[in-house]
């Protein structure tokens, strides 16, 4: 249903997408490939901003922060690379003459591979680097972008305080296996985070660095978020969705998928619908509450590896082994529904009438040749 916003660019397999909340300027999407490069587009039409060549290495996940000030990025390479957006970009009259997207004027990015960077783009001058040992495989801003969130390849979760950059990460417990997901919650307090080659979710207390609680699942969880209003947590695992309060950990609704699904997200603003996307090419879309299919959305031509809904909910974006971002417009989707629900609606009740009619008439006729 639709006709979707194409976004092309990567060479090879998209890996992850990630949106910024909504900003005076707009709002901004950030796509992970195997090409290793990642790429910025205005979040609203797909517009190509930046591309971030360097790495030489599948970059696997990325993330902005919610100023869209700051972006990083995960990569295979185990080199270091970092890129300042104004050394690529020309800004005349706070606009991207490149790209056309106007109220720009700063933009700070964080490319991370086995090292971690940070630099201003209001200089270009490298305000941090921090060292890994291995693949980073994972990373997240915290809520008040004060700290930054790592995991990958080495088994460590690592606490990185902005404010005090020079000083030793925090280490945050010994998860079990190489680190595929994480993310913060309860106003930074708490980290989740999954494995590759082991199922469940871990939460971890950062001030305690014990595990707090332990979602339980059958098979690695291969996406997770927290939704824009911290009460649930979207995981995917095999064919399964499910959604955890985010409070007390329980598990709130579960639902098998079509297929085996890579990736899950809940509409932000009311929380009604969700998305998900895997191994079948398609982005299917679920009412919340009971878990019926009510949209599907066909045009990949490769499994679906992440999905995100938009941070105003009116769009979600998938990206996939064909190497393309599909931005997908809600109300579309909703119109050609409701369009289809009045067409049905409409052709019953034209049957309807006519059944009324040829019973009336029949009913003459007998009535008729009764009287003779």
């Amino acid at each position: 249903m639709g006709v979707p916003l194409v976004c092309h660019g990567h060479s090879r397999p998209v890996v992850d997408v990630a949106y910024s909340p909504i900003t005076p300027d707009g709002f901004f999407l950030i796509s992970a490939s195997k090409d290793s490069v990642p790429m910025l587009r205005n979040g609203e039409t797909g517009d190509w901003i930046g591309t971030f060549e360097g790495h030489k290495g599948a970059v696997w996940s990325c993330s902005l922060d919610k100023h869209a000030m700051r972006a990083a990025s995960a990569s295979a390479d185990f080199t270091a690379y970092v890129l300042s957006l104004l050394l690529r970009f020309k800004i005349v009259a706070n606009q991207f003459y490149s790209c056309n997207v106007p109220g720009i004027k700063t933009v700070c990015f964080v490319i991370i591979t086995r090292f971690r960077k940070i630099w201003n783009a209001l200089t270009g001058n490298e305000l941090h680097s921090f060292e890994h040992k291995h693949i980073v495989r994972a990373c997240a801003f915290s809520q008040d972008t004060h700290r930054f969130l790592t995991g990958g390849m080495e088994k460590i979760l690592r606490i990185f305080d902005m404010n005090r950059p020079d000083a030793p990460p925090k280490e945050v417990g010994t998860p079990p296996g190489s680190i595929r997901t994480v993310e913060w919650l309860h106003s930074d307090n708490t980290i989740l985070s999954s494995c590759t080659d082991t199922g469940d979710i871990r939460l971890w207390d950062i001030r305690s660095d014990k595990i707090v609680q332990t979602l339980e699942t059958k098979f690695p969880v291969t996406s997770a978020e927290v939704s824009q209003d911290g009460k649930y947590i979207t995981t995917a695992d095999g064919s399964s969705v499910k959604f955890w309060d985010a409070n007390n950990f329980g598990l709130v609704k579960s639902y098998e998928m079509p297929c085996n699904v890579e990736s899950a997200s809940l509409e932000p603003k009311n929380g009604n619908t969700f998305i998900a996307g895997g191994e079948d090419m398609w982005v299917h879309r679920f009412d919340f509450q009971t878990g019926e299919e009510i949209g599907c959305n066909k045009g990949h031509h490769g499994p679906v590896h992440c999905v995100r809904y938009a941070p105003g909910g009116d769009s979600y974006t998938s990206g996939s082994e064909d190497g393309t971002v599909r931005i997908w417009e809600v109300n579309t989707v909703n119109h050609e529904e409701k369009e289809s629900n009045n067409l049905s609606g409409h052709v019953k009740l034209v049957a309807e009438e006519v059944v009324r009619k040829a019973e009336s008439l029949r009913i003459t006729e007998k009535a008729t040749e009764a009287a003779k």
